[in-house]
Order: structure tokens, then sequence, then C-alpha cells
């Protein structure tokens, strides 16, 4: 078989760019050595490993691009994405995050991979199921994130060295730290918040729910809504 039609037939036998080692051995099926074969595949950049037993295909063979948001679900796991990135995937922050950072139930951990950094933060148990749900990409890649109400209170929470005791503490944390679009602060919805920061047990949260609350009146008074 040809270089080109073997890689016509692996790529027809794997339709994805973020597949697992089974989905590998299942494509190589008909070879007697197929972890020689892979070998092969990783030295000729065919194929990379993301980490163990996760690849993805070189960017010559892409049919479109990765989606880390995805990869990120899968490196490890359970998780869903959340903090700073989520916060930049919802358009509430003006930076555009390089790291892809996740939230787990489990422990933390940093992987650096050959397709980029994933960070996983730990958080309650009963805080994890809260707030996240699945998003399709404008590829029909779906995968697991928080919510912008989840993204940021799981954002607070993680910044155990601030104090935001106050609405006035928290305004200045969410505009002036943070660099929070206003409009995109008046999309949140205040129930969902004191509903996280019930799961949470967290005052901070509790704070931040009291100030959408109140601002969203403020709104209202003005006309906004």
């Amino acid at each position: 078989m040809s270089r080109e039609l073997f890689q016509e037939r692996l790529r027809n036998r794997i339709a994805v760019e973020e597949f697992d080692y089974q989905t590998l051995l299942d494509a190589l099926r008909e070879y007697a050595h197929p972890r020689d074969k892979i070998t092969s595949l990783l030295r000729d950049g065919l194929i990379i490993r993301v980490k163990k037993g996760l690849y993805v295909f070189g960017e010559a063979f892409r049919r479109r691009p990765i989606s880390r948001e995805l990869l990120a679900n899968l490196v490890y796991g359970p998780s869903y994405i959340s903090l700073e990135y989520a916060l930049s995937l919802h358009g509430l922050i003006p930076e555009r995050v390089e790291t892809v950072t996740s939230v787990v139930y489990g422990r933390s951990r940093i992987f650096k991979t050959p397709v980029g950094r994933f960070t996983y933060r730990r958080i309650r148990p009963e805080a994890y199921s809260v707030g996240m749900s699945k998003i399709e990409s404008e590829e029909g890649v779906s995968y697991l994130a928080a919510a912008p109400e989840k993204a940021l209170s799981d954002l607070i929470a993680a910044d155990r060295g601030t104090v935001l005791a106050s609405g006035r503490a928290m305004e200045t944390y969410l505009l002036d730290h943070l660099r929070i679009d206003g409009d995109g602060l008046r999309r949140l919805d205040p129930a969902l918040v004191s509903t996280i920061a019930r799961r949470y047990r967290s005052r901070k949260i509790r704070v931040l729910a009291e100030f959408l609350k109140e601002r969203k009146s403020q709104d209202r008074e003005k006309g906004h809504e």
C-alpha cells in the first residue's frame, strides 16, 4: 500500500482530530504489529501524542483545527473548562488566555503537552456539578464548560488571597482587577450565583450574588433593561 493511500485510509477510518489509543488500534487492525506502526506514525508526524493514550493528527493531516477545549476534557477528568479560560471563552474578560483552565473534584494537576498547557484546579465536590453545560463549537465539537456565573465563582473561590467582604470591594475586583465587561456583568444570573455560593459554602460568592442582584436592580431603575 502506498503512503498516500494509507494516509487516506487512516483519515477515513478516524474522522475526528482527537482520538484515543483504542480508536487508533482499530484503524490499524489489518497490521500484524500495530504498535510498531504507531511508532512510525509518531516519528513521521502524522499523529501527535498529547498524553499516554490520547492523540491528535499532525497539522498537515488535519481536516479542521484541533479542539483544545475537548482535549482539556479528555486529558484529565472528570473535568470541565472554567476559571480564566472560560471567562475569556464567554467574552467576559478582554485577554486571550493561552492555558486551558479546568476544574476537577479530584487532585489538582498541570499538563504540559505538545498542543498546549492544561491546568486543573480542585474544587469542592458539592460545587462541581452545578453551573456547567455542554457547548458545541462552530466545527461541531462538543465539550463541557462552566457557565459564565460558575467560571467567575470558581475563580473568586480560588483567589484565597483577596478579601471581598462588601459590594464595593467586589465591584473593584471585577471591574478593575479582572477587567470584566460591564455588559457581561448584566447578563449574569444572581440566582444561579446564589446556588453556587450555597454549594461552595462561600461568603465571597454570596457577596458576588448580592452585588449582581443589586446591580440589576439599579440597572432597571436606570432603564437598562
